[in-house]
């Protein structure tokens, strides 16, 4: 697993949200979701930018090039 998917799915679960809302809330199919959190795809860059967002951390957490959100 990347760093970019291990962090996805912990910051889902520290938000105790499912794949699905979290697709809904993203604008993406809850099939894309589950494979960036699977580490089989990774998101366009105007995707990331929107789950960095979301999540409120920085897109250099999601990739896992920092450790501070």
């Amino acid at each position: 697993m990347s760093y970019f998917s291990e962090r996805l799915l912990l910051l889902r679960q520290e938000n105790s949200l499912s794949q699905k809302a979290c697709a809904q809330k993203l604008q993406i199919s809850p099939r894309a979701y589950a494979y960036y959190e699977a580490g089989e795809r990774e998101p366009q860059l105007s995707t990331l930018i929107r789950m960095a967002d979301f999540y409120g951390v920085s897109i250099d957490y999601l990739a896992g090039r920092t450790d501070v959100s």
